[in-house]
């Protein structure tokens, strides 16, 4: 007898979990009057996202231990019920159960990701008065709960405060430093650590990459190469991604090839970053090669080879591959939309993208973000159909921001509608006076019509409101290295001979 209640608990762990499923094991089991773990029961409610009913069952019993309780905290979390986190651990606390420091890990990482700079304060002051915030688990929390949500100086006491911290602390750390744009800071905290390995590797090169780091990113790679260290599925991509940021094709190229020499099969985030690499290198071909090869694909895939088409001008290809992809059988997110209706929009397939959107409004109305409809506005406009996006503009189901009256102003100069441009940017100047773009824009709009003093009333107007143009840039590959160049520049290390060799081009 006593097999029993064993047999029809793995029956009940092993069922898919459906709430009706759930639901007929749970009343099998109450039937039976065998007893049952009930965590195990709200675990399986929490699965199936039935959040109400693991609550009244939580809520019904009184005799949990904090290893149970800290689970069921860990499940609501992991289903997006951050609130209901915070709200169990009352209950434990009212209980008279001290929580450990699993349990703190559990919460801070729901304040972390819910964005709560209190609670967490709230939590790390609890933690230090039971003697938790020591704690490797928790000083990690803690370490990337202030690191990502900004407050670096938080996070580095509660580094400090770590006893032996761990990889994940450093990591925590490293990755704050760089989004705080502490660069030296990060690589002399990175080369502190006491044992460094390809995930902390993977770590660094990645920060760097995702901050615009690029050269900085593609220097620890070869580092990383030279210490011993092998680079595996992880670390390709964040190099290949600053490859394509600073558009060396040649070092990307190489990267290619040693992926294909560390890894052998590549798989789907190494292929997808080759995607968009290819393509903001201007080698279209490859980009699609890639893809073609990639036999399971993701969403991300799909993305990147619209995006890839896009970019490079073949709105018609982009449709295509669109098109491939509903027929695929996957479903499209708020990426797919966007890129292809950027796509319709440079290539002036208005009607195709319009009907994109509006298929999607009707099918998926869940994915359409103000982007989308900006996207609209930027389509028809365009197409100098300025009528149809100032009326779109006046049926969106919320107030416009300045980025859609930017779109309308972009086709205005297209086009050279002056009158139309020139009160959209007065529009979009009054909404924000210190946008930059907009009196750049106008300023623009106006030389191009000869009104040389309206262009003099409107650099002046920047000038004392200190307002400075980001200087546009040039940069050259040679042998791997990209070089960068702004005009007049003479802070590159060779700018001496670079100069000498130009003015010998300019004597000729």
């Amino acid at each position: 007898m006593s097999s029993a209640p064993c047999n029809l608990s793995n029956t009940f762990t092993a069922l898919r979990p459906t709430l009706l499923d759930t639901q007929k094991s749970h009343a099998v089991l109450l039937k039976s009057g065998i007893p049952i773990e009930e965590s195990d029961v709200i675990h399986r409610y929490c699965n199936c996202a039935a959040f109400q009913y693991a609550r009244e069952l939580f809520d019904e019993r009184f005799d949990w231990d904090v290893v149970s309780a800290t689970a069921i905290i860990g499940a609501f979390a992991r289903g997006g019920r951050h609130r209901d986190s915070f709200t169990i651990l009352s209950r434990l606390l009212f209980l008279g159960i001290r929580p450990n420091q699993f349990t703190f890990g559990a919460t801070l990482h729901s304040s972390t990701v819910i964005g709560d700079l209190n609670i967490g304060k709230q939590l790390h002051a609890f933690a230090a008065k039971l003697g938790l915030h020591s704690d490797v688990f928790v000083g990690s929390s803690l370490v990337d709960h202030y690191a990502k949500l900004g407050s670096i100086k938080e996070s580095q006491f509660a580094f400090e405060d770590t006893h032996e911290p761990n990889v994940v602390s450093y990591t925590a750390l490293i990755s704050g430093y760089l989004k705080t744009d502490r660069f030296h800071e990060a690589i002399q905290l990175f080369y502190k650590m006491p044992m460094r390995n390809v995930v902390s590797w993977n770590a660094i090169i990645g920060g760097c990459s995702q901050v615009g780091l690029s050269e900085e990113s593609v220097n620890l790679f070869r580092a990383m190469c030279r210490e011993g260290f092998r680079p595996n599925q992880s670390t390709f991509p964040c190099v290949i991604t600053a490859a394509a940021n600073m558009a060396a094709l040649g070092m990307g190229r190489s990267f290619h090839a040693s992926a294909i020499k560390y890894l052998g099969q590549l798989d789907v985030f190494v292929v997808n970053s080759l995607i968009s690499f290819y393509a903001k290198c201007g080698c279209l071909h490859d980009s699609i090669l890639a893809f073609e090869r990639l036999e399971d694909r993701n969403i991300v895939s799909w993305n990147a080879v619209i995006c890839s088409c896009a970019q490079n001008g073949r709105g018609e290809e982009a449709l295509e591959f669109y098109k491939r992809l509903q027929r695929s059988g996957l479903k499209q997110n708020g990426v797919t939309l966007l890129v292809v209706l950027f796509g319709c929009s440079h290539a002036g397939l208005v009607d195709d993208g319009y009907a994109c959107f509006s298929i999607a409004k009707v099918e998926q109305p869940d994915i359409l973000r103000a982007e989308h409809y900006a996207c609209v506005v930027d389509l028809l406009a365009r197409s100098r159909r300025f009528g149809e996006a100032e009326r779109f503009l006046q049926e969106l189901p919320f107030e416009p921001g300045i980025g859609f009256w930017k779109a309308l102003l972009g086709g205005g100069q297209i086009h050279s509608n002056k009158d139309l441009a020139e009160t959209v940017a007065k529009r979009i100047l009054a909404l924000d006076p210190k946008d930059i773009s907009s009196y750049v824009l106008l300023s623009n709009l106006y030389s191009a019509a000869g009104n040389w003093q309206s262009v003099s009333v409107i650099r002046r107007e920047m000038k004392e409101k200190g307002m400075k143009r980001t200087p546009g840039c040039s940069w050259i590959e040679i042998t791997n290295k990209v070089h960068v160049f702004f005009n007049g520049d003479s802070s590159h290390a060779q700018a001496d001979e670079i100069y000498m060799v130009l003015a010998t081009f300019l004597d000729t």
